[in-house]
C-alpha cells in the first residue's frame, strides 16, 4: 500500500537512478538533523513532549517514508512483550526468557528474509532495525532486573551505573525503543542513558558558561539550554559520512562481488585475488561507515551523544554512543585492535549482556561464556552460512593472532617492554597480514550463500585456513616446546625472567610468593569479546574443563528442579497474568494518563 510521501521518493529515486531503499535511509538520516534542531530546544521541564516528538518522527519515518506497517508491527510487539514481561513478571528468570523470545522474533524474520521475502527492491528490511532494538530490549530486561536486587553490592560498578530502579512510564520506553535518529541503523544505547539524556541530568557537569542562552524569553532570564552547541563537530561528521556515501555509491561500479565469479577473475595471478578481496571488504564496509557517522552525529546534535566535560582541556566529550573507529579500525596491526574498534557498541552488549551473564554468579566467565556468547553473535548477525563461516574462522584466526602475538611480538622487545628499533618491521608485517586477513574472512558476510562462498574461498586456495593449520601444527604439535624453546631463546623479557626466576629460587619462600601472585595475576586476566568472536586461547582450553562447565550447569537445574522451581515459575506467571488482568480491568492504564503510566511495583518473589 503507498501513500503521498512513498511515491514522491520513488519518483525522485527514478530520475536520479539512485536505489529505492537507499535512497529513502538517506531520507530518514539527513532529515533527523532539522528535527533534532527542534528536539534540542524543547526545554528540560517537558520530558513527556520530548518523548511524543520522538515517537512522532518516528512514526513519519516508518508511515510516511518508508510505507512499513508490519515492520512497526513487529518492531512494536518486540517492544510491548519486554515492557510488560520486565514490569509484570518478577522472577530471576524474566531477563532471561525475554532474551529468548526477543531473539527468537529476531530469528523468524531473519528466515523469513532468507527464504520468503520478494525481491521488493522499495522495501527496507525491518531485520535491521530489529537488530538494533533487541540490543536495547535485552539491556533493558538485564538494567531493570538489576535494579530491583535487594543486594545492590553483588552488583558490578557497570550494572549500578546502568540499572533501571523504576520501571518507565510506556512512553518514554516507545520514545527509547523508537529513538529517531537510530532507529534503524543503531547506535544501540542502555535506558539510563537516555533516561539521563531526556531528563538533562548528563549536563550537569557542564558549566553554564558553555550552555547556550534560549532565544526567546522565560520566567527565568538567566535560564541556559542545558544541551551544549556542537555544530561545528556534527558538521564536520555529516562530511565524513557524505564522503562515504559518495565512495560507497561509485565504488561499487568498479568493485563488485560479481567478479569474483567471472573467467576474468579466475584467470588472475593468486596475488591479485587477496588483493582483490582486501579492496571488496573495504568497499563493502564503506555503507557501515557512512551509515554509523551519520546516525551518531545525529545523536551528538540533539545532545545524547555528550559523555562529559574535561575541565583541565575544556573540551567536551561527544562519544557515549560512537560505534565505529573508523581511523583505529583501518590502521589496526592485530585482531584484537581492529574488532574492538568496529561496532562498539554490539561488543559492550555482547561482553556486558550475554558473556558476563551466563556466567555462574561469583565465577569467571568460561567455556558456557564463549560459546554462547559466539553462537547468540552469529545468531543475531542472521541465519545465512555466511556468517558462521565467518565468526568461526575467525576464532581460530584471532587465536592464532594470539599465538604469534605470545612467541614472535617479544623478539622486538626489550627485557622492560619497551620497542626496539626493528619492532617497526613486525608491525608493518603485522598490519599488512591483518588486512589481506580480513579480506578473507569477510566475504562471507558479503556473500552470504554458502556454496558461493566456498567459491571464493576455493578461488585463492584457502590460504588463510591453510596457513591457521600451519600455525596451529608448529606452535601445537608434535615440536611444539622445541620451537617455542627456541624463541624464547631469542626473547630479551624470557631471558631476563629466567635469570629473575633463578635468583627467586634461591629466596626460598619469597620466590613461592613471588611465583603464586603472578600465576594468580595472570589468571585474573579479563578477555573482551568482539562482535561474539572468542579470545580463545587453545593453551589453556581443554575438554574436561568444557564437560565441567556444562555439568555444573546440569546439575544446578536438576537442583532447581528438585527445589520446586517449575512450580515456583508457574506460580509467578499465574501471578503476573493475574496482575496484568487486574490493571487493566480497573482501568488502571484509561485512569492515567499515557505519558505518565507506570504501574505500581509488583512484589518481588523467589
Amino acid at each position: 500500500m503507498g501513500n503521498f510521501i512513498e511515491s514522491k521518493v520513488l519518483a525522485l529515486a527514478e530520475k536520479t537512478g539512485l536505489d529505492d531503499v537507499t535512497l529513502k535511509l538517506a531520507i530518514c538520516l539527513f532529515s533527523s538533523f532539522p528535527f533534532d534542531a527542534i528536539l534540542k530546544r524543547i526545554p528540560e521541564s517537558k520530558a513527556s513532549l520530548k518523548c511524543w516528538y520522538i515517537v512522532g518522527v518516528a512514526a513519519f519515518y516508518l508511515f510516511g517514508v518508508l510505507n512499513l506497517f508490519t515492520g512497526f508491527r513487529t518492531l512494536f510487539l518486540s517492544s510491548m512483550f519486554t515492557y510488560v514481561i520486565s514490569r509484570f513478571y518478577r522472577s530471576k528468570f524474566m531477563p532471561y526468557v525475554n532474551f529468548v523470545v526477543v531473539m527468537s522474533h529476531l530469528a523468524l524474520n531473519h528466515l523469513s528474509v532468507q527464504f520468503f521475502s520478494s525481491e521488493n527492491t522499495s522495501t527496507l528490511d525491518i531485520t535491521g532495525a530489529q537488530m538494533v532494538l533487541v540490543m536495547k530490549l535485552t539491556a533493558f530486561a538485564w538494567s531493570y532486573h538489576d535494579g530491583t536486587q535487594p543486594d545492590q553490592s553483588k552488583l558490578s560498578e557497570y550494572q549500578k551505573a546502568r540499572a533501571i530502579r523504576h520501571h518507565p512510564s510506556l512512553l518514554s520506553f516507545l520514545a527509547y525503543t523508537f529513538f529517531y535518529p537510530s532507529l534503524f541503523t543503531g547506535p544501540s544505547f542502555d535506558f539510563a542513558d537516555f533516561e539521563s539524556w531526556l531528563n538533562c541530568e548528563v549536563f550537569r557537569d557542564l558549566p553554564d558558561a558553555k550552555k547556550p542562552r534560549r532565544r526567546w524569553t522565560t520566567s527565568d532570564r538567566n535560564l541556559r539550554r542545558q544541551i551544549p552547541k556542537c555544530g561545528l563537530f556534527v558538521l564536520w561528521r555529516v562530511a565524513q559520512g557524505v564522503f562515504w556515501i559518495v565512495l560507497s555509491t561509485f565504488l561499487p561500479n568498479y568493485i563488485s562481488k560479481e567478479f569474483m565469479f567471472t573467467p576474468a577473475f579466475g584467470q588472475k595471478s593468486f596475488l591479485y585475488k587477496i588483493h582483490y578481496l582486501y579492496i571488496l571488504s573495504f568497499v563493502f564496509r564503506l555503507k557501515y561507515y557512512a551509515a554509523w557517522t551519520v546516525s551518531e552525529a545525529s545523536c551528538i546534535l540533539c545532545g545524547l551523544g555528550y559523555n562529559g566535560y574535561d575541565a583541565k582541556t575544556n573540551k567536551i566529550r561527544w562519544d557515549r554512543v560512537r560505534n565505529i573507529d573508523i581511523w583505529k579500525f583501518e590502521t589496526a596491526s592485530n585482531t584484537h585492535e581492529g574488532l574492538e574498534a568496529w561496532n562498539m557498541n554490539t561488543n559492550k552488549w555482547l561482553k556486558h549482556y550475554v558473556y558476563l551473564r551466563i556466567a555462574k554468579p561469583g565465577s569467571k566467565p568460561g567455556f558456557r561464556s564463549t560459546l554462547f556468547t559466539f553462537l547468540t553473535s552469529a545468531f543475531w548477525h542472521g541465519t545465512r552460512p555466511g556468517y558462521y563461516l565467518s565468526f568461526a574462522t575467525g576464532a581460530l584466526y584471532q587465536s592464532c593472532g594470539k599465538i604469534f602475538r605470545r612467541n614472535l611480538r617479544p623478539l622486538f622487545l626489550n627485557a622492560d617492554g619497551k620497542a626496539l628499533p626493528s619492532k617497526i618491521v613486525y608491525d608493518v608485517i603485522c598490519f599488512y597480514v591483518m588486512k589481506l586477513a580480513f579480506g578473507y574472512l569477510v566475504q562471507p558476510f558479503v556473500i552470504l550463500d554458502l556454496p558461493a562462498s566456498l567459491a571464493c574461498w576455493r578461488s585463492v586456495y584457502f590460504y588463510l585456513h591453510l596457513g591457521i593449520i600451519a600455525t596451529f601444527l608448529l606452535f601445537k604439535g608434535p615440536y611444539a616446546k622445541t620451537v617455542t624453546k627456541f624463541l624464547k631463546t631469542h626473547q630479551p623479557a624470557a631471558i631476563a625472567q629466567k635469570e629473575q626466576k633463578a635468583k627467586l629460587e634461591e629466596a626460598g619462600p619469597l620466590g613461592d610468593i613471588a611465583k603464586a601472585k603472578r600465576v594468580f595475576e595472570e589468571s585474573e586476566a579479563s578477555h573482551d569479546m568482539q562482535l561474539g568472536i572468542p579470545d580463545a586461547d587453545f593453551e589453556k582450553f581443554n575438554f574436561e574443563e568444557a564437560k565441567r562447565d556444562f555439568s555444573e550447569f546440569f546439575e544446578s537445574y536438576e537442583k532447581w528442579r528438585a527445589e520446586k522451581g517449575l512450580e515456583i515459575e508457574e506460580h509467578n506467571l499465574q501471578r503476573a497474568f493475574e496482575h496484568f488482568k487486574s490493571e487493566l480491568s480497573s482501568g488502571q492504564g484509561r485512569r492515567t494518563s499515557f505519558s505518565v503510566y507506570s504501574p505500581k511495583p509488583i512484589e518481588k518473589t523467589d
